[in-house]
């Protein structure tokens, strides 16, 4: 992805969940590099992914004790984090709309 915004919400999280900071970092460094034109050269990387409408993807983040919603521009190649959350905090929101 040329542009992932915004890399603060990451940052904001991991200072309040510390066990998710070297999997988010992770995250966000094979994201930063990715050329993804299309869901499936996701899903080709991350098994786990699960793909929405509206240009929208969920990556598990640690086990799946975390969850971070991204839309994504594949022709710009940008990423917009849309949600970052527990499981538990996931299950409350639409995906979808968010």
């Amino acid at each position: 992805m040329k542009r992932i915004i915004a890399k603060r919400t990451i940052r904001e999280f991991w200072e309040i969940h510390k066990d998710s900071k070297e999997y988010l970092e992770t995250w966000y460094q094979t994201a930063k590099v990715a050329k993804w034109d299309k869901p499936s050269d996701i899903q080709e990387f991350y098994a786990t992914v699960s793909i929405l409408k509206s240009s929208r993807v969920v990556f598990n983040i640690k086990g799946n004790d975390y969850r971070l919603v991204a839309k994504i521009n594949y022709e710009k190649q940008w990423l917009f984090i849309r949600f970052i959350g527990t499981h538990s905090e996931y299950d409350k929101i639409d995906a979808n709309k968010i």
